[in-house]
């Protein structure tokens, strides 16, 4: 013990004396940096790294390391660039696409890319006993729903052919001209048969060829180590066919779930990159030290889903007074804080779409519609819970809401609290009343906030159907003129909001912290930009502006 305090002491010497390695100038990011390694706060710990299986915004970050689709974002602009695809064209009713394939693409383990592996993985994720929760995005592609749904068994109807090794031949259900956009979706990604066989068969789930040393993808990087709740590590990948561009060694994505940690990390000079800020220390960040601050627009939404088959919550018009009780503003001026606007409706300002705008704050009325839907006595309304993945954040927010359904409602609700992966689960299998949620686009159009929610769509996860909504979505599918079909989708989202299996709150801003000492990186409406233009210098650049 006396040798323990011994070396203590002389640590605390050490330390003020600036000579041990956890002085600013010597911390664990400045070391990292000078490896050309970046550490980034990833939020949790990832549900898969398999793209046909993931669903969130945190798979995200780690698959587009690892793999890569026909084309990709660029890098500053809100626009989409080739990719894995070095080239395409589309007929004049821009149904039917043709993607010509780099010949120097590779897999990791060297072999070459090819159009059979892009049709195999689309074979794959519309596979019924695999699923996916993403296959309805192909739903684009002929014959892939009906093939999913299992009304037909043969792949080979799926709009998807290899014409030869390097020419992919993509046949849709209608004129989709932002197509290319969807593509850089990791639904969209390659992945390489022969280890997927290797691991499973194609509809196994819990499969090993997601473990470090079986990984075998296409992107910039290659999975080099995965600790769970730990650390997951990715390392350049020498055969990529754009391996010059890439400026990074590696990155360590570290799986944060507690928000003040990650600040307090990012502030001790253990991170360069964090998934946010804490609420009560934005202030501080955006006038203090602006140089590492960004506030910027952000194309997704936050929301609650409502489990529609629960019995108390089967009615719409309980539904609608849970929604009407709930001040928006008052959750974004007094806790949000950071630029977040109220939801009117499901979708966000996006391409020149506006929404009905139905969603509003009436505690009278919400009175109203509950006594109306039996419960004059709101102490007869059965006790429920708020289920949220484990945030500060969430918890603040899901707390206020459960204030103003108590004094707005009488309601008696519950919190329940879960780690990321509990969570997912709880939502897959409906073992909830009421959960928290939120969406990102996918694709800069208004259709990624609704096609979701069409019958049996893997992300749909309210037990809500409406055929008539179902059949809006198809129709929009079909319909070249924009604003024909921004029309057919405001009617859509009329109709969800008119059932409201869920309750939309408020549309994001982004905010989140990285050092100076990151180069490359721009703000995205979708938050998602190739790695490999992301670099590191010692010597920070110019502030940029928030």
């Amino acid at each position: 013990m006396r040798f323990l305090t011994a070396l203590a002491g002389l640590g605390l010497i050490l330390t003020l004396l600036g000579l041990t390695g956890c002085s600013r100038h010597d911390s664990r990011a400045r070391k990292a940096a000078r490896e050309g390694i970046l550490l980034v706060g990833n939020g949790t710990e990832p549900k898969s790294l398999d793209p046909h299986i993931a669903s969130g915004v945190t798979e995200h970050h780690l698959i587009i390391t690892l793999l890569e689709g026909l084309t990709s974002d660029h890098p500053v602009e809100e626009s989409v660039v080739p990719a894995a695809a070095a080239r395409w064209e589309a007929n004049d009713t821009l149904d039917e696409w043709t993607f010509h394939l780099r010949p120097e693409g590779k897999w990791s383990n060297g072999a070459p890319v090819t159009a059979h592996d892009f049709v195999w993985a689309y074979q794959r994720l519309l596979t019924p006993s695999l699923g996916g929760e993403y296959a309805a995005m192909l739903y684009l592609l002929k014959g892939a729903e009906a093939f999913n749904k299992g009304e037909t068994t043969d792949p080979q109807s799926i709009g998807a052919h290899a014409l030869d090794p390097l020419t992919l031949r993509l046949t849709l259900v209608g004129p989709t001209p932002y197509f290319p956009s969807m593509l850089t979706h990791y639904a969209w990604f390659p992945v390489h048969p022969p280890t997927i066989l290797a691991h499973g068969k194609i509809d196994t789930r819990a499969s090993r060829w997601t473990h470090p040393g079986n990984f075998v993808g296409n992107g910039p990087f290659t999975l080099k180590t995965w600790r769970f709740k730990h650390l997951i590590e990715v390392v350049r990948n020498p055969h990529y066919w754009d391996a010059s561009t890439v400026k990074l060694n590696g990155i360590r994505f570290l799986p944060i779930d507690n928000i003040p940690a990650e600040e307090r990390m990012f502030r001790d000079g253990q991170l360069h990159l964090t998934e946010t800020v804490p609420l009560d220390k934005i202030e501080y960040w955006r006038t203090k030290q602006a140089d590492s601050y960004y506030e910027n627009p952000y194309l997704a939404v936050y929301f609650y889903r409502i489990n529609v088959t629960h019995p108390q919550l089967k009615d719409p018009r309980v539904r609608h007074a849970l929604s009407l009780a709930i001040d928006r503003e008052a959750i974004t001026k007094n806790i949000m804080k950071a630029g977040q606007s109220p939801a009117t409706g499901l979708v966000p300002p996006v391409a020149g779409y506006t929404g009905p705008g139905l969603v509003k704050f009436d505690p009278v009325e919400a009175r109203r519609l509950l006594a109306e839907a039996g419960y004059p006595d709101p102490s007869t309304f059965p006790r429920f819970d708020i289920l949220f993945n484990v945030s500060e954040s969430h918890r603040t927010i899901a707390e206020a809401i459960q204030q103003m359904w108590n004094k707005n409602l009488g309601l008696n609700v519950g919190l329940n609290s879960q780690d990321w992966g509990v969570y997912l689960d709880a939502q897959q299998r409906l073992d909830f009343n009421v959960s928290r949620a939120a969406w990102t686009a996918d694709y800069p159009d208004p259709m990624t906030f609704l096609d979701m929610w069409t019958t049996g769509n893997g992300n749909n996860m309210t037990g809500w159907s409406r055929p008539e909504f179902d059949a809006l979505i198809a129709q929009a599918r079909t319909i070249r003129d924009t604003g024909e079909r921004f029309t057919v989708l405001k009617e859509a989202e009329s109709l969800l909001l008119q059932d409201m299996p869920v309750i939309p709150l408020y549309i994001y801003v982004r905010n989140y912290l990285v050092s100076p000492t990151v180069t490359g990186w721009h703000p995205k409406l979708l938050d998602s930009r190739p790695w490999k233009h992301v670099g590191l210098q010692l010597d920070p650049p110019s502030p940029h502006t928030p």
